[in-house]
């Protein structure tokens, strides 16, 4: 609460009954900006375990195109091996030069995150923006019955 000094000859002091907000003001504007800036931050690094996808499998098309990331981080486009720097040339004779097709790739287990990201970064630079990830389907029954079951397109990244 604050007070008013008004002239003391009157005898008394009065009490002020405005509050003045301009300090609280400041004071929130202040914190709303910590809380922005420190938000993002506490995000960053959080260990994550992915797990296996449960999204509806994709319809597969007449002639799908896969591209397989072998444990040895060697291509196959198909059942054919693949040099990468031939992957290009490779995928434009078989999708006959239509890069809106879209490429299924697939990716043994052992194969590190950093080199899925660099054939993913091949395929962008050789213009085909449209790649479904290729994993197995989960049924919830446990990992040997996923061993048995056939690979499905599980999820499709759009550009």
């Amino acid at each position: 609460m604050a007070v008013s000094l008004k002239n003391p000859q009157d005898g008394g002091i009065d009490e002020l009954s405005e509050i003045n907000v301009t300090p609280f003001i400041d004071v929130m504007l202040v914190l709303l900006i910590i809380f922005m800036v420190a938000a993002p931050l506490s995000t960053v690094d959080i260990a994550v375990d992915l797990p296996v996808s449960n999204a509806q499998p994709q319809p597969r098309p007449d002639k799908p195109v896969f591209l397989t990331v072998k444990q040895d981080l060697s291509l196959a486009l198909g059942n054919d091996e693949v040099p990468r720097s031939a992957l290009q040339a490779t995928l434009d004779s078989r999708t006959e030069n239509d890069r809106e097709q879209r490429v299924f790739l697939r990716a043994d287990g052992a194969v590190a995150y950093s080199e899925l990201m660099k054939v993913m970064n091949l395929l962008r630079e050789a213009g085909y923006l449209k790649i479904a990830l290729v994993g197995l389907e989960d049924t919830g029954q446990g990992a040997a019955s996923n061993a048995a079951t056939a690979p499905a397109p599980v999820a499709a990244t759009e550009p």
